[in-house]
Order: structure tokens, then sequence, then C-alpha cells
């Protein structure tokens, strides 16, 4: 029986390094560390594929085998596909699931103890939602906050350049052969990147 840990963060700016401190003292290899820098959205990830298997490749997992995640909405966030991973690991592969945070869902422990199972089961539908919930809510104040922020006036991303004066004039003769891309930046006193970013864009309507 092997014991695999996996983590998760959200994005590639953040870190590991607290989940993985947590998870060392159950792997007895590093080989069995499985992390992820992606959303908890869906199960669309590469390293936690590579543990319980896709439709065309074979697990990490094997029957028996153990599985450690710090939380619950590490696995992920949404409540359907928590549910069916879970199954999927525990009744198809037949391995074992252990989140550290919350002691009742622990698969490996008194495995055939039929109140302890209904009991993971029932605190995994209620955590499992509760993750989901919390990632729509986090979606809904976004939005929110981003309408106000543009009821303000406030705009996102980075600001447009300006043309220079002279611009569409210039334009039309380098496009018409009649002036180089070199000798219209100079004119324009603009820098080649910006010159050909500007370009790029679309017209005003």
């Amino acid at each position: 029986m092997a014991t695999f840990g996996y983590a998760r963060v959200s994005s590639t700016d953040q870190n590991l390094d607290r989940q993985i401190e947590a998870l060392t003292p159950y792997i007895t290899d590093k080989r069995y560390l499985y992390c992820d820098k992606a959303s908890g959205k869906d199960f669309d990830r590469r390293a936690w594929r590579a543990l319980v298997g896709t439709e065309t490749t074979l697990p990490a997992l094997q029957s028996g085998d153990l599985v450690v995640v710090v939380s619950l909405d590490r696995i992920g966030r949404n409540y359907t596909e928590i549910q069916q991973e879970w199954k999927h690991i525990t009744q198809t592969l037949c391995a074992n699931i252990k989140v550290l945070d919350m002691p009742l869902l622990d698969t490996s422990a008194d495995n055939n103890n039929l109140d302890r199972r209904f009991m993971a089961d029932l605190v995994l539908q209620i955590l499992s939602y509760v993750a989901e919930r919390e990632r729509i809510n986090i979606k809904a104040r976004q939005a929110q906050g981003i309408k106000i922020a543009l009821e303000k006036g406030i705009h996102f991303g980075r600001v447009a350049i300006a043309k220079p004066e002279g611009w569409d004039a210039v334009v039309s003769k380098v496009k018409d052969g009649s002036m180089t891309a070199t000798a219209a930046m100079k004119e324009l006193n603009l820098k080649r990147t910006t010159f050909y970013k500007l370009l790029k864009e679309p017209p005003k309507e």
C-alpha cells in the first residue's frame, strides 16, 4: 500500500509550501507527492488526472493505496464533481482518502464500520456543497465589485495608448508604399513596439 499526497493552489503565484509541509509526514517518497496550480472549479488538472487516471491513462493510485489532502477544497470546489471523484477513488479504484482538517473524512480508518462510512458520506455532501457555494459567492462578489467600479468610471486592464497627431496620414503613406515604417516611426516619434501595437488596433467605429 502506498500513501500519496495531493496539494493544490488556484494560481501560479500562490505557494504550495504550507500544504507540502503538512503532507510530508504521511508520504515515504517525494515521487508520491502530486501538486497542481490550477482552479478548483473542475478536475481538468494535470497532477490530479495522473493520480486518479483518465479514460486513456492508468491511475497512479492502486487498490488499497491512500491519498492524503490538507482540506476538502484542495480536491475541488464543484459539489457534484467532488462526490463523483470521491466515489471514483473509493469505489472504482478501491483506494482511500484522508482529509487532514476533517478527521471524519478518512476512509482508511475503520473502513468496514457502516456508521463511520455513513457519517463520512454525509459530511462529504455537506462540505462539498459548502465548497461550491463559497466559489459561487466569490464569483458573485467579484462581478458585483467590477460592476460598481465600472459605474464609477474605473476601468480595468492596461490604459490604451493614444495615437499621436498625424497618425492616420502617416499610416496611409506607409500602406501605399510612399513612406517606410522606419521613417513613420521617426516622424511620429514612436518606438518600434508602440508603433506596431497601434497599427494592430482596430479602427474606432
